[in-house]
Order: C-alpha cells, then structure tokens, then sequence
C-alpha cells in the first residue's frame, strides 16, 4: 500500500510536469527574453510553498549567470521592496495567482516600472492579469490524497523556474568555467579552477638528476624529495625520467644493478603537462596512461622542466 502510494505520488508529480512541458510556447521564450535582457538582478517572489521554491529558484538563477535573490513579500510590503530597482526584473510565483501580500506589492513594483514574470497557478488569477509575461504552471491535480497540500503544483513551479534558468544560460553563453567561478569552494570550482602551475613543486624541492649520476645518488634524489620519481635533465634539457618502478624493474633484469647510471634505466621522452593546463586535465592525462605523476614542462617540446606534480597533490587539492 505504501508503495504503491509512493508510485502515485511520483506518477502524478511526472504528469504534471510532462504536461506542462507540452504546452511551453511563446511566453516561456518572453519570460526567457526578459531573464536575459535584465540589466539588473530578478527578484523572486512567493510565499508559502512558493516561497520556498521561489528561494530554490533564485539560487539557481545566481548560481548559472543570472544574478538574482529572494525577497519575502511579507518584508517587500514593509520595506524591503526598497531592495527593487528600476533595472530588475520580478519573477512571481503563486499557485492560486491571489496570494494577498503578493498582490498588495504589486502596485510597488509597477510603480518602478519593472517587468513582471509570473509562474502562475492560475491562469486567469490577479497576478496573472498583472503580469507583463505569464507562463502557465497549473496542474490538473495535487499528489496529495487530501487534495489540499501543495505537491504537484510546487514540483511543476520548481521544474520551471529550472527550465527558465537553464534557457538564460544557455543564452547567455554561460561556460562550465563561469560556473566553477561561481563556486570556488566546489569540486567543480576545483576541478576547472586550479591549474597544475598551481599544484606542480618546483625549484629545490623538484627532483633532477644528471643522465651519469649514479644509482646511489638517483635513490636518495627519490627518497629526499618524497615524489617517486626524478627527472633526468642534461644541459638543462629534460631527457627521462626514473620513478620507483622503473628502479624496481632495473633490480629484477640486471644483476649489477647498482653500477648502472640513471641514463641506462630511465624512461625516455617522458609524458609532460603544461603549467597552464588545467589540474584535471593532469589527473585524466594520469588516468590514461596509469602512472601517478607527470613532469611540468613550459615548452611544448617538453625539453624546459619547470616543475613535477603528483597524484598526491591533485587529491590534497581536492580535484580527485
């Protein structure tokens, strides 16, 4: 029984979001024109159920290039319509579309001449004959057994104030980049933030050696500089790269092992990464070939080591 009525819950919310779907038209792109057009911020408005989807909305209209924020109607008629300017623009949202304090801050924010967009329950409602641009959120019924609490009808506003969000920006141009610069905190912020020059150790804490320096010296570079690995640089050119397996490999195949030089067990023309490329890039480049760091070149030769970044720093970083 329960599940069942779980099912019906979850059908009826689809329905109403399917159906509101078919009949996006031309006031869904006005609404969009609007969003997008603003020059200043949209200020959301609702109460109720409303209002909390209406504070859902305005972050996700902030967080994806549309700068927005909630203003509590019952606040607006006591002052905090002072927070509307003339260069706004007024997203609405109300199921029965005559929500009384709603209505009462209507006149104010026409007085400012600012364009109205109402997500509207009620089609032939007080707000929607109001509304400079009225886009249809009604549904043909509540999820609710009782018919009285507020279901389907906040799925369908929430799922279209996403659909105008999403729609402004795109029209916007709004990159995966802008978002992360929205959220530098975020492991996307991270992830499309942070550059391997931002990572990457360098100067004495970067591990090199000569192609004729000995093994002993090649395992204390290592050991010292904590990595796994050291670059083999002549000349102040990178030649190769020695890492912990490639020591454990020599061990294995030669039985003089310890008079070789770091020219003789090296690894050749070493996979590199540019200091400017992103630090997810880096871990998928890892990724790829399995291995757990990479040499920082500033050529695209690969020949001027400039730094080395490891795994570790890419998890510390929080890009992993």
């Amino acid at each position: 029984m329960t599940v069942e009525r779980a099912r019906r819950v979850l059908l009826i919310e689809a329905r109403a979001i399917e159906a509101m779907a078919a009949r996006l038209g031309d006031d869904f792109v006005r609404a969009v024109d609007l969003l997008v057009g603003c020059s200043g911020k949209v200020i959301v408005l609702g109460i109720g159920k409303s209002g909390l989807v209406g504070r859902k909305v305005a972050a996700t209209l902030a967080s994806t290039g549309t700068p927005a924020f909630f203003v509590h109607p019952a606040e607006g008629v006591h002052g905090d319509v002072g927070m509307i300017d003339r260069r706004d623009v007024a997203l609405i949202i109300s199921h029965s579309g005559e929500t009384e304090e709603l209505v009462k801050l209507l006149p104010a924010i026409k007085r400012l001449g600012v364009p109205v967009i109402g997500l509207i329950g009620a089609p032939g409602s007080t707000l929607a004959r109001a509304a400079d641009v009225t886009v249809d959120a009604s549904v043909a019924e509540e999820a609710c057994p009782l018919r009285l609490a507020p279901t389907a009808s906040t799925t369908a506003a929430l799922a279209l104030g996403d659909a105008l969000a999403l729609c402004a920006l795109e029209r916007r141009g709004f990159t995966a980049e802008d978002f992360a610069r929205l959220h530098p905190a975020g492991t996307l912020g991270k992830k499309l933030l942070l550059r391997v020059g931002d990572l990457m150790v360098s100067g004495d804490a970067l591990p090199r050696v000569g192609p004729e320096a000995g093994l002993r010296e090649v395992i204390l570079e290592i050991s010292s500089k904590l990595l796994g690995h050291t670059a083999v640089v002549e000349g102040g050119k990178l030649v190769g790269v020695i890492s912990d397996g490639d020591l454990r490999r020599a061990m294995e195949r030669d039985g003089d092992f310890m008079t070789k030089k770091a020219r003789e067990i090296m690894t050749g023309r070493p996979k590199f990464v540019s200091p400017d490329e992103l630090a997810a890039a880096a871990l998928q480049r890892m990724e790829r070939h399995s291995i757990t760091a990479l040499l920082v070149c500033g050529d695209e030769a690969g020949e001027h080591l400039v730094g080395m970044i490891h795994l570790h720093h890419l998890l510390k970083a929080g890009v992993v």
